[in-house]
């Protein structure tokens, strides 16, 4: 079995970074689509996949509720990423040089006030890390890159300024795949559950549906809605619980759920992430 985890993205990317810290034994493998990134899973280059399912400032990744849940993978863990921004630059470079901002469109949008400081212009790139590769490439004081702190490591960078985004609690979470399912035991405490479901098309169904989760006593941490196939009657919702579909409670849930239902999908039961945990508890 491959040590592989995949990723879409060029090296240094935030993705990768998220490998790496959860999985620092195993070498990552970067993708150029969250689709070639499911592939490389499905047909063994990896053994894992790293897909970024929503961001605190950004909100969903949408391709991932369309692409997950007809891949053939399973859910089995979950991981935070703090997104840290690094203003990069050319070695020997300094911020009275650079003039212009290269970076991905969101990761622009986040650190509007260093731009603004700084007067640069904003240069939009395919991604983060892509901009810093490109930033080392063409070797001039004026360009610089908003990307990671592991990107300034991989191009030969210099951090010119650390943290530069604007909120500090922007964060990326991730689904980690597998090609097989791995249940946790339903004793175990802190377990997650996230499924896709598509009720029928009658009065008040999605209410009832979801009705068994209040009066079992689940706690729904996620609920998104999306279409399927283009069509506007055809919605599929994609959903995160709390606890094991084989505890009373959950089991009840779903039960009543499937009955309001046409299809009911269990993507994957996992532990939660001790970052969930502190939030948890932060209150």
């Amino acid at each position: 079995m491959t040590k592989a985890i995949a990723f879409q993205g060029v090296p240094g990317a935030y993705s990768d970074l998220a490998c790496r810290a959860a999985f620092p034994e195993m070498t990552t493998l970067p993708c150029t689509s969250f689709e070639a990134a499911i592939d490389a899973v499905r047909d063994g280059s990896a053994a894992l996949g790293m897909l970024p399912c929503e961001n605190s400032l950004a909100g969903r990744v949408s391709d991932i509720h369309h692409l997950l849940p007809g891949s053939g993978l399973y859910i089995i863990g979950e991981w935070f990423q703090r997104v840290e921004h690094c203003l990069l630059g050319v070695r020997g470079a300094t911020l009275a040089d650079i003039k212009r901002a290269h970076s991905h469109t969101v990761a622009l949008g986040q650190v509007r006030k260093i731009l603004a400081e700084l007067k640069l212009t904003p240069v939009v790139e395919a991604d983060t890390a892509g901009a810093a590769q490109l930033v080392a490439e063409w070797g001039k004081k004026e360009d610089a890159a908003i990307a990671s702190a592991l990107a300034a490591e991989i191009y030969g960078l210099d951090i010119l300024q650390a943290n530069v985004e604007d909120a500090a609690h922007n964060t990326t979470r991730f689904y980690i795949v597998a090609p097989n399912r791995q249940e946790p035991n339903p004793r175990m405490p802190n377990l997650m559950t996230t499924f896709v479901f598509r009720v029928r098309n009658v009065a008040a169904a999605l209410y009832k549906a979801l009705g068994g989760f209040a009066t079992n006593g689940v706690n729904m941490t996620k609920l998104e809605s999306y279409m399927i196939n283009g069509q506007f009657a055809a919605t599929q919702f994609l959903c995160d619980v709390e606890g094991h579909p084989e505890q009373p409670a959950l089991r009840n849930a779903l039960d009543e759920l499937s009955f309001f239902s046409t299809e009911v999908k269990v993507l994957g039961v996992y532990p939660q992430a001790a970052f969930r945990l502190t939030q948890g508890n932060a209150d």
